[in-house]
């Protein structure tokens, strides 16, 4: 049987208050007068991030088997290759029908 880690209150803390700051910054980016396709990769690195902290400790991923982890990430890879082929999919429909 395998022990449960039980996070610190500084580590939860330290977390909280870097998402806190993270998410501030995902708002300066919107007012940052960032070129157009630049702003959008901005902000979803700093969501990905932001992500990562919270499945990394408060999901407790950090400490477990790195089995868990590797499930975690395939699950992400899955999601996005299911995502891509969807898009892949709309790239290649008809307009529809015209408005009079």
């Amino acid at each position: 049987m395998s022990s449960h880690h039980i996070s610190s209150l500084g580590t939860l803390m330290t977390v909280a208050g870097a998402l806190l700051v993270l998410t501030f910054l995902t708002v300066a980016v919107t007012w940052i007068n960032i070129p157009e396709p630049f702003n959008v990769i901005v902000a979803i690195a700093i969501a990905v991030l932001k992500a990562a902290l919270v499945a990394m400790f408060f999901m407790n991923l950090y400490w477990d088997t790195k089995f868990n982890t590797v499930v975690f990430l395939m699950s992400i890879l899955f999601l996005l290759i299911f995502v891509s082929i969807t898009l892949l999919d709309t790239m290649f429909r008809d307009a529809g029908l015209p408005v009079y």
